[in-house]
Parts: structure tokens; C-alpha cells; sequence
């Protein structure tokens, strides 16, 4: 399974209340359920307009499938290939 981005357009969703959340989140969970695929919602992040998702499917269509079924935007899907982090400075070659 890879690990993708997914940068959302959603104005306003730093405003978006904890119940609206909820909503979304039962949303993308069902859709994910319907894929009869791997899939793995890992985290979301809000920041101004827009959300940061990471998701794992095996393809970058299934995560737009996955959007298309939920009503989402997908306005970048973009697959992770590495991350890092201060950890990574006190790794030994």
C-alpha cells in the first residue's frame, strides 16, 4: 500500500465545528468501506482553506474514487515517497 497527500479546497474549514467534522469523517469512512479495496484513512489536517490528508490505497485513482464517493474535492493527490523528520539527524549511515 502507498502513502498519498491530498490537498483539499474547502473555504472556511478552519471554521468547521467538531460536529461537522464528525460528519465528514463518518463520510470518508463509509466511502472508504465501499471501495472494496485496501484502503487507510490516516490523518487530516486543517489549515485555513484547506484540508492535508494522508491516505493509503494502491493507487492514486482510488483515492480520487475514494473522494468522488465521499464528495470531497481532490484538488492534489500526490504520493508520498519518503518522510523524515528530526530523527532522521541522529540516524547513523
Amino acid at each position: 500500500m502507498k502513502t498519498f497527500l491530498i490537498e483539499r479546497d474547502v473555504p472556511g474549514a478552519s471554521e468547521l465545528t467538531h460536529e461537522q467534522l464528525v460528519k465528514i469523517a463518518r463520510t470518508s469512512n463509509d466511502a472508504a468501506d465501499s471501495l472494496g479495496l485496501p484502503y487507510l484513512w490516516i490523518t487530516t489536517f486543517v489549515a485555513g482553506d484547506k484540508l492535508y490528508c494522508l491516505h493509503g490505497a494502491d493507487s492514486a485513482e482510488t483515492v480520487r474514487e475514494h473522494a468522488r464517493r465521499g464528495g470531497f474535492p481532490a484538488n492534489v493527490v500526490t504520493e508520498v515517497v519518503a518522510d523524515f523528520g528530526p530523527h532522521t539527524a541522529r540516524e547513523s549511515r
